[in-house]
């Protein structure tokens, strides 16, 4: 069974994402941010599959995102977004768990997380964690 990091697919515990209450609590400035670091995530392996195409642009309408939104989103879908941008000081505290789902549920569209996609995230999640 395909792993990511933390469950294996499919036993995920109830998702944030949930009838997108959560996701409907991000500022508009936060939710652009949430699909940079997604975009990012996904480059992990340099490789952006088309599973994983599709639930970026599907978050991209789950968010609400406008078109010049989703335009710049597609553009880190063809290029990744500049490395210096993707700072996980710069997620919000009380939305980490979430930014966190977001990446996981992207790496797993594929059904399989590669071992960059993996050490990135274990990375991710221990920036993000206060000592």
């Amino acid at each position: 069974m395909p792993y990511c990091a933390k469950w294996p697919i499919g036993s995920r515990p109830e998702s944030l994402f949930d009838g997108g209450v959560k996701l409907r609590t991000l500022s508009a400035r936060d939710r652009l941010q949430l699909l940079k670091f997604v975009c990012s995530f996904v480059w992990a392996d340099l490789d952006v599959g088309p599973s994983e195409k599709t639930f970026v642009l599907s978050l991209t309408q789950r968010l609400g995102l406008s078109e010049a939104e989703i335009q710049q989103v597609q553009a880190w879908l063809e290029t990744p977004p500049p490395v210096e941008e993707i700072d996980p000081s710069l997620v919000p505290p009380q939305h980490r768990r979430l930014f966190l789902e977001a990446i996981e549920q992207a790496l797993t569209a594929d059904g399989a997380v590669t071992p960059p996609e993996s050490e990135s995230l274990a990375l991710f999640r221990q920036l993000l964690t206060p000592p």
